[in-house]
């Protein structure tokens, strides 16, 4: 009876370290949890929406135009927000009629952002000067415009500061969604 009952605990014991040996390192390495508190992001992401972040893709491949990332706020690193990328480094953005107008390389006379793909119709955006980012610097919004702190009111977000990007919602379960780059 006792041996059995020693067996079952080092069996159970075995089980937690073998958990915790690959829980861990994925946790605090590759993908981290995060809860969305605020209107910034709605319609896309509302107050409240568990996600998961990936934090392992931007090791390999730099953040594109379009993807949601979180990050840690530049003038309070403890906070961390959640937009989506809209400049990219080397690009000079502006704003032109309630719209984001872009200028680089491959487009020198610029182009206005297609954005109805996250955005609600005749949502606008508002914004004044021009930025033009340096060679680590992203231009972030949030998707409701009128109600974000944004790149618009702090300036460029440096890569340093990108935690990950969103990679599920597993909350609430009636919107869960994987989001896999184009």
């Amino acid at each position: 009876m006792l041996k059995s009952i020693l067996s079952f605990l080092w069996e159970t014991a075995k089980l937690v370290i073998v958990a915790l040996i690959i829980i861990v390192p994925l946790r605090y390495y590759v993908v981290q949890p995060f809860f969305v508190l605020g209107a910034s992001m709605e319609p896309n992401f509302e107050n409240g929406d568990y996600l998961i972040i990936d934090e392992i893709s931007y090791k390999f491949s730099s953040p594109k135009r379009g993807d949601v990332v979180v990050f840690k706020y530049p003038f309070n690193p403890k906070e961390y927000y959640i937009k989506r990328i809209i400049g990219l480094p080397g690009e000079t953005i502006s704003f032109r009629n309630g719209k984001v107008f872009i200028k680089n390389k491959e487009n020198p006379e610029g182009f206005f952002l297609d954005e109805k793909e996250y955005m609600l119709d005749g949502k606008e955006t508002y914004g004044s000067g021009e930025v033009k980012l340096g060679v680590d610097e992203y231009f972030v919004l949030g998707d409701n415009r009128s109600a974000s702190s944004d790149s618009r009111r702090w300036g460029p977000l440096k890569e340093e500061f990108i935690v990950g990007k969103v990679l599920l919602r597993v909350f609430p379960f009636d919107s869960a969604k994987l989001y896999l780059s184009k």
